[in-house]
C-alpha cells in the first residue's frame, strides 16, 4: 500500500490551532493561570510563603551576625584587658628584679668592704701577735739576769741581816 501524504494531513493538527490564535491564546492563558492557581493554593495550604521567609531568613542572619560581631568586641576587649594587666605585672617584675639586682649589688659591695676589713685586721692581729711575741721573747730573755740580780741583791742583804755581829778581839 501506497501512503498518500498530502499536506494537510501533516500540518493538519498544527495548521488547525495556528488558523485560530485567539483559541491559542486563550489556551495558553488558561495553562498559566492554572499554574499561578495552583502555586498560590499549594502556598496559602501550607502556609508558607517563601519570600516572607526569605526576609526572615536574612534578618535572622544579620541578627546572627550582629550577636557575633558583639561578642567578638566584647573577647577583643577583654583580651585587651587581659594583655595590659599583663603588660602591668610584667613591669612590676622588671622593676622588682631591678631593685634585687641593686639590694644584691650592694650587699655584693658590702661583703667585699667588709671582707677587706677582716684581711686588714687579720693582718693587724698577725702584726700585734709577732710584735708580743718578740716583746715577751726580750723580756724572758733579759727578765732572768734581771731576776737573778733581784734574787742576789735580796739574799745579799737577808744574809747581812742575819749574821752576828762579829766580836771584836780587842
Amino acid at each position: 500500500m501506497i501512503e498518500v501524504t498530502s499536506r494537510h494531513t501533516r500540518t493538519g493538527g498544527i495548521a488547525h490551532l495556528g488558523s485560530q490564535p485567539i483559541a491559542l491564546a486563550a489556551g495558553a492563558l488558561i495553562v498559566i493561570l492554572l499554574g499561578v492557581g495552583s502555586i498560590a493554593l499549594w502556598r496559602a495550604y501550607t502556609g508558607t510563603m517563601p519570600e516572607p521567609d526569605r526576609v526572615v531568613a536574612a534578618r535572622l542572619l544579620q541578627a546572627r551576625t550582629a550577636q557575633a560581631s558583639e561578642q567578638l568586641v566584647e573577647k577583643t576587649k577583654g583580651l585587651e584587658v587581659t594583655q595590659q594587666e599583663s603588660i602591668d605585672q610584667l613591669q612590676v617584675v622588671q622593676d622588682q628584679l631591678q631593685t634585687m639586682k641593686r639590694l644584691l649589688a650592694a650587699q655584693q659591695a658590702d661583703t667585699k668592704r667588709l671582707s677587706e676589713q677582716v684581711s686588714g685586721l687579720t693582718e693587724a692581729i698577725k702584726g700585734l701577735r709577732q710584735s708580743f711575741a718578740s716583746t715577751q721573747g726580750a723580756d724572758a730573755a733579759g727578765t732572768p739576769s734581771a731576776r737573778n740580780k733581784a734574787i742576789r741583791t735580796r739574799s745579799h742583804a737577808t744574809t747581812t741581816a742575819h749574821r752576828k755581829p762579829a766580836k771584836s778581839r780587842g
